[in-house]
């Protein structure tokens, strides 16, 4: 069944369960380093290896951004809670179990405000977020697909076992209707970016630091009791995110449209289709056969620390966006545009450095961003906020115009030097003797009778005819206010 159709006749539930790496010096129970990539199991100790007698001890920096977490979404934080073993088939946790936490998680009843590309807002319930450590990875070798399925042999990297996480799980998501999609990518998002604001994590999805699973499912009305769920596991970009959700809603409803049942499980997606395939059968929370971890005392954060914490928290992005709107003069539709592309820092790096909003706004949003589609790379790869700057005030001082502007941002970015640099080595300022501009003047003006004509007999227009070869004379860096002016003191 199209998505189109499904939509119409079921209405969508959806539960997202989001894991974030969390930034700290080392893992969250042993000394070994929390770094990103490594020889196979070079970051790892005994701890993070599982070896018997190797005992566990809390990183205390894990707690603190854990608990930053749960303040900037709105949670209640635990006055005392646990760790607990999460008992499953593990074989990328040498240990063969997860500490994890289960009935008392150190943040729990809260909520987000997630704004949509239209201003929409919506609000997602956030049911808890607990501290738990990460898994290895798996690397399948031999067959084609790089799944267990078909491969010759299996390899395990212990160097990602024990790094610090915090789940974030949602209450059920309802109300979205077609927007479902739309509104699991933009939770994500608005994550993404408390994460970033926070300094909790990097929260580069690409690299695995946030990852998201994706529940959903189908009923018939919105009175319905819920439906029976599948869950979307690591999905870690949000077109993907949006995909997913898209495609599930679609395959479930073929299914309940041919009288057959959706079976509880774990999917996996795939992107180069964009569509999920089986797992496994969904566990529930009893199957994990959860206790107490008797290696860790619970962790009881002083009231103070949590109220201090809680102070030195930062502007979070929303409220931010609201800010900049006001002080910029930016539309929403602006900022939407910005913050789409990822620029707001850097537009706010390149007003910091003296730039207009509006000029920030021009070149990063404009030239740059069309360089940067043209090479493959970010934006902020090409240039910096303060070069941008330098080239919006050479502009604002006349000593380029737009044109030449361009010409020197090609300079900057091919890595000739800062802005003033460029335009020296390359002769690209405007020109301002006087005595070249109205010689470049005369001579249009003689070559061109029949447009002065025109302009003495009212077509104003027609001057545009004259700055082509003015601005051909001068190489492009004639002044083209100035120019006009002599144009019309010549020939009235």
């Amino acid at each position: 069944m199209k998505y189109e159709d499904a939509i119409k006749k079921y209405d969508p539930v959806l539960g997202i369960e989001v894991h974030v790496e969390l930034g700290t010096v080392t893992k969250m129970f042993d000394a070994a380093p929390n770094t990103f990539g490594g020889g196979p199991n070079e970051n790892t100790t005994p701890v993070s290896l599982g070896l018997p007698g190797a005992l566990p001890v809390v990183n205390e920096t894990g707690v603190e951004y854990a608990i930053k977490i749960g303040l900037a979404l709105g949670c209640q934080i635990a006055e005392t809670c646990r760790f607990a073993r999460k008992n499953y088939f593990y074989p990328d946790l040498a240990k063969n179990f997860q500490t994890s936490q289960y009935d008392e998680p150190i943040a729990f009843d809260g909520a987000l405000e997630v704004e949509l590309e239209d201003g929409q807002l919506v609000t997602v319930d956030i049911e808890r977020a607990h501290m738990e450590e990460d898994a290895g990875k798996n690397t399948h070798v031999g067959g084609s697909s790089g799944r267990i399925q078909g491969a010759d042999y299996s390899l395990v990297d212990y160097n990602r076992a024990g790094v610090p996480l915090v789940e974030i799980v949602t209450r059920p998501i309802t109300g979205t209707g077609e927007r479902a999609p739309e509104v699991a990518a933009a939770y994500v998002r608005t994550l993404r970016d408390i994460f970033k604001a926070l300094g909790v994590s990097e929260a580069r999805m690409e690299q695995g630091n946030v990852r998201a699973d994706i529940n959903v499912s189908l009923r018939e009305s919105p009175d319905a009791p819920l439906g029976t769920r599948t869950e979307t596991k690591n999905v870690n970009s949000f077109r993907s995110i949006e995909r997913a959700v898209k495609f599930e809603i679609a395959r479930q409803a073929t299914i309940l449209e041919a009288g057959e049942k959706v079976l509880q499980e774990t999917r996996h997606f795939h992107e180069d289709t964009g569509e999920t395939s089986s797992g496994r059968v969904k566990s529930d929370a009893d199957d994990y056969r959860y206790f107490p971890e008797p290696d860790l005392v619970p962790v009881s954060p002083a009231r103070e620390w949590v109220e201090q914490l809680r102070e030195e928290l930062p502007e979070l992005p929303a409220a931010k966006r609201r800010r900049l709107i006001g002080e910029w003069g930016f539309s929403d539709l602006e900022m939407r545009d910005v913050v789409n592309a990822g620029l707001l820092e850097a537009i706010e790096d390149t007003v910091a450095a003296g730039a207009t909003p509006g000029n920030a706004r021009k070149w990063w949003m404009g030239e740059i961003a069309r360089q940067a589609k043209a090479s493959e790379a970010h934006a902020t790869e090409l240039v910096t906020p303060e070069q941008v700057a330098e080239l919006a005030d050479l502009v604002k001082q006349g000593k380029l115009n737009d044109k030449l502007a361009r010409k020197v941002l090609e300079g900057v970015i091919a890595g000739e030097g800062n802005p003033a640099a460029v335009m020296e080595a390359r002769g690209l300022e405007i020109v301002e003797d006087d005595g070249a501009l109205e010689a470049a003047v005369d001579q249009a003006i003689a070559d061109n009778p029949d447009v002065v004509e025109k302009i003495k007999g009212g077509k104003m227009q027609a001057i545009g005819a004259l700055m082509g070869p003015i601005m051909k004379a001068t190489r492009g860096q004639a002044d083209a206010g100035k120019a006009r002016e002599m144009i019309m003191a010549k020939i009235q």
